[in-house]
C-alpha cells in the first residue's frame, strides 16, 4: 500500500479547523484532524510532509512519525508543524485500522472497557468555531453564535442568564454527571490576569454555588482557568473554589513554569489537571517528575497524534496518574479520543461539548461516537469508523488543496 495523494481541506464556515487526507493506491481514504491556524498547517503539510509522505507504506506510522518530527525539532519548530504532524499521524492510524478491518482501538490491544463516562464543556453551538479571537482582543471574542441554534447554548445560560442550575438539571437529565464552566475568565482581560478583586471573584463563584444548591454532589464540576492568571490569582481562585469541591482545576497559569505550576498544586487539595496545549510526552515529563499535575489532559490534535498520546498516557501511569482527553474543538478529534480511552487503562473521563456533537458535528462526518446515558462509545467501522460527508467537502465554500505522487 503506498500514499498517493494528500488533501488539505479548509472553510471559512469552520475557519479555526483543518482536515487531511491521506490517499492510497488501494483506495483507502485516512482522516485526521487539527485546530487553529489552518493555513500554516496547510503550508507545512504541502512544502515538507506531502513530499516525505507520497510513495510510502502508510502502516509504517512509527517510521513516518520518527522521520517528521525529527526534523521539526531539528528547526525548534513545534507549532503549526506540530499540529500537522497530529492529524498526520491520527490519518495514518485511520488507514492501518481500516487496513486490517479493525476499530483504531483494537489496534491498540483494547478495549480495556466498552465506554468512557463523559463531560459537558459548557460551550454553545458557535464557541470558539466560527470566529476566531484576533490578539489584542479578549477571550470572549471567540464565542460567536455559529449556524446552529437549538436547547443547548450552555455558555448564553450559564453566564449571561444566570441559569447554571439548569444547565446542570438538563445535563443530569441526559445521564451526563460532570460539567465544566469558566466565569473568571471575563475577569482576566482587562489586567491580563495580573489581579482579581473579592468582588470579582465572589460574583465568579456564584455560578458554581447555584449548581451546588440545585442539584448537590450529583454533580461533579471541573474550573477551567484558561491559563489567564499569575500565580497569586490562581491561589486566590482556587481558595475560593474549595468550599464547592471542584472536580479538577484545568491550567491556572501558562504552562511555561513547571515549578509555578508545582506550587499550585501544591497549595489545593483539589487536583491539578493540565494541559491540552502541551505537545510530546517530554513537555509532559517535566510536570509529572515536578508533582505538578493530578490529571494529564492531552489533546490528540495537538500533542503529536495517537502515536504520541499514548506514549504520554503510558508515562502518566507510571505515576499513577489518569489521563483525560480534550476536545472542544472537532469531531474527528473526539472520536480519536474515545479510541484512546477505550484502549488505555488509566483513561478517566472524555470531554465533548453537547451543541457541538447535536449540532455542526453532524455536518461534517458520516458517523459520530455513540453516546448514552453520560457515556461514549467509538464508532463500530474499521479505523476510525467515520469520514467526511460528501456534502461537506463539496460544498462550494470549501478549499481542498492536493499534493500528488509525480
Amino acid at each position: 500500500m503506498k500514499i498517493t495523494r494528500v488533501e488539505t481541506i479548509e472553510t471559512p464556515r469552520y475557519p479555526n479547523l483543518f482536515w487531511l487526507q491521506l490517499h492510497t493506491d488501494e483506495g483507502l481514504i485516512g482522516l485526521g484532524e487539527t485546530f487553529f491556524g489552518p493555513a500554516a498547517v496547510a503550508g507545512y503539510v504541502h512544502e515538507i510532509a506531502a513530499p516525505y509522505l507520497l510513495g510510502t507504506d502508510p502502516r509504517e506510522i512509527e517510521r513516518h512519525t520518527q522521520a517528521l518530527v525529527q526534523r521539526a525539532t531539528a528547526f525548534r519548530a513545534m507549532g503549526a508543524e506540530m499540529r500537522a504532524l497530529s492529524a498526520i499521524d491520527v490519518a495514518l492510524w485511520d488507514l492501518f485500522g481500516q487496513s486490517v478491518g479493525l476499530p483504531i482501538y483494537r489496534c491498540f490491544t483494547g478495549p480495556v472497557r466498552e465506554r468512557i463516562r463523559i463531560y459537558n464543556t459548557c460551550a454553545g453551538y458557535g464557541y470558539n468555531v466560527h470566529k476566531a479571537a484576533q490578539p489584542g482582543t479578549g477571550f470572549a471574542h471567540s464565542w460567536g453564535l455559529g449556524e446552529h441554534t437549538g436547547p443547548y447554548e450552555d455558555l448564553v445560560a450559564w453566564q449571561n442568564e444566570g441559569r447554571a442550575a439548569d444547565v446542570a438539571r438538563s445535563l443530569l437529565d441526559m445521564g451526563i454527571t460532570a460539567m465544566k464552566i469558566w466565569p473568571f475568565d471575563q475577569f482576566a482581560d482587562a489586567t491580563n490576569g495580573q489581579s482579581i478583586t473579592p468582588q470579582q471573584i465572589e460574583q465568579a463563584v456564584l455560578p458554581f454555588r447555584q449548581i451546588r444548591e440545585a442539584v448537590g454532589m450529583k454533580m461533579e464540576i471541573a474550573v477551567e482557568l484558561h491559563s489567564r492568571w499569575n500565580l497569586p490569582c490562581a491561589i486566590r481562585i482556587a481558595e475560593a473554589l474549595e468550599e464547592v469541591e471542584p472536580m479538577w482545576y484545568e491550567d491556572p497559569i501558562r504552562m511555561d513554569n513547571p515549578e509555578a505550576l508545582a506550587q499550585f498544586a501544591r497549595s489545593t487539595r483539589v487536583p491539578t489537571t493540565a494541559s491540552e496545549t502541551l505537545s510530546t510526552r517530554f513537555a509532559f515529563r517535566q510536570l509529572l517528575e515536578r508533582d505538578a499535575v493530578g490529571i494529564v489532559m492531552l489533546d490528540t490534535g495537538w500533542c503529536g497524534g495517537l502515536s504520541e498520546a499514548r506514549k504520554i498516557a503510558a508515562l502518566a501511569e507510571t505515576y499513577h496518574r489518569p489521563v483525560a482527553p480534550h476536545d472542544c474543538t472537532g469531531p474527528v478529534t473526539y472520536t480519536a479520543g474515545t479510541h484512546l480511552c477505550l484502549a488505555t487503562p488509566n483513561a478517566m473521563i472524555q470531554e465533548g461539548v453537547r451543541a457541538y456533537y447535536h449540532g455542526w458535528y453532524q455536518d461534517v462526518l458520516t458517523e459520530l461516537p455513540n453516546i448514552e446515558h453520560g457515556f461514549v462509545a467509538a464508532p463500530a467501522g474499521p479505523g476510525l469508523g467515520t469520514r467526511l460527508l460528501p456534502d461537506f467537502v463539496n460544498r462550494p465554500d470549501v478549499t481542498v488543496r492536493v499534493s500528488e505522487a509525480d
